[in-house]
């Protein structure tokens, strides 16, 4: 399942099925578990572990050092869950030690070619990236979040889960779940309602999500306010809650123009 020309360092440990294209090389340290599918011209460097069944495209960089020239060599690693897309000339940073050492993904991503994951991010389940999205270093992304083709995203910034940032969206402050930004600087545009439409939320979710959202960007209220009503309506919701802690844990600040 190993192309001849392919280069696998010794302590590098890939389960027996694992395929591998022509003139990729796989370095120490590195795990590849079942069901992966390792395309040509691939390099991923260690210590980095895939879980089962991802498939990584031609010319894509995994685990590399990251960009950041605070690093000198410490130890670091990239984690990396099951069911994965890497598609063409993705580059993908392990951590770094001052940022806790570890670069996360998830299961079930969606990542499209020549987009990059900077070291330290935490990515989680189910999301998408189109094409050409660049997550600084340090960045979190909620579960089933969206990014548009191009998107920018700041370092440090937290994307909520079910969120949808438009193509060419450049984010410098947080994203609550559920909300649609575009633009450059991004400003909210609304409800994610067609996604989560799409994952299932029952129009009875939807209706109290769009009172939440009302409230927080529509109402002319302080945020301080606007918090204390969406704690007050979410009292019994559990996506109201989610959606008041994750701006109560906000250090960016959130988008609200």
């Amino acid at each position: 399942m190993i192309d001849p020309q392919a280069i696998v360092h010794r302590s590098a440990r890939l389960a027996d099925d694992v395929q591998v294209g022509p003139f990729t090389t796989i370095g120490a340290n590195v795990e590849i578990s079942s069901g992966c599918r390792i395309g040509a011209h691939v390099v991923i460097e260690g210590p980095t572990r895939l879980g089962r069944d991802n498939r990584v495209y031609a010319f894509s960089a995994v685990g590399v050092e990251p960009q950041d020239k605070k690093f000198r060599g410490e130890s670091s690693r990239l984690e990396i869950g099951d069911g994965n897309t890497i598609r063409e000339y993705c580059t993908i940073s392990r951590g770094t030690g001052d940022g806790g050492g570890v670069t996360r993904i998830g299961d079930h991503n969606w990542v499209m070619a020549y987009c990059h994951i900077a070291h330290d991010c935490e990515v989680g389940d189910h999301t998408t990236f189109a094409n050409g999205s660049s997550l600084a270093g340090h960045v979190e992304i909620g579960d089933h979040a969206v990014l548009g083709g191009f998107t920018l995203i700041h370092q440090f910034c937290r994307i909520g889960a079910y969120s949808f940032c438009s193509m060419s969206s450049a984010i410098r402050q947080d994203i609550p779940p559920f909300v649609t930004v575009a633009g450059d600087p991004a400003v909210p545009r609304g409800l994610n309602s067609e996604g989560l439409r799409r994952q299932g939320f029952s129009s009875d979710r939807l209706q109290a999500l769009k009172s939440a959202y009302r409230i927080l960007y529509r109402s002319g209220l302080p945020l301080s306010e606007a918090l204390e009503r969406l704690a007050t309506l979410g009292i019994d919701n559990p996506d109201l809650k989610t959606l008041a802690s994750f701006i109560d844990n906000s250090l960016r600040g959130i988008v609200r123009a």
